[in-house]
């Protein structure tokens, strides 16, 4: 038997941990139909998720080893880049907002 942990955030704010002994040879596929992220109030289709062992993206047919971290990941819905510029704009002039603290005497943009 070899254990593992299953983590997947299915919505923004939830997260879902399980750990779990497997027998060995288990395949990520195997482990994510193994475990009760299957229960229909948790996720509905894991197959929408990718799936990666402690941060690096890996096939559902990988067999895991005794510790791994399974994680299944959601895509993502909005580019980090775009979203740190609409914030950034968002603030108004650089007088204003983040730039608006600054000590006596620093430098304007600061």
């Amino acid at each position: 038997m070899i254990r593992v942990t299953l983590v997947c955030a299915p919505a923004p704010r939830r997260v879902f941990e399980e750990f779990l002994a497997l027998p060995e040879g288990t395949t990520v596929r195997q482990a994510v139909d193994a475990s009760a992220l299957w229960a229909p109030q948790t996720l509905r289709d894991p197959v929408d998720f990718v799936p990666g062992i402690w941060g690096k993206a890996t096939a559902w047919d990988r067999v895991l080893d005794e510790g791994d971290r399974l994680e299944l990941c959601r895509a993502l819905t909005v580019d980090p880049k775009v979203a740190r510029r609409e914030r950034f704009q968002q603030q108004g002039a650089r007088g204003t907002g983040l730039f608006a603290r600054q000590r006596e005497g620093g430098k304007s943009g600061y």
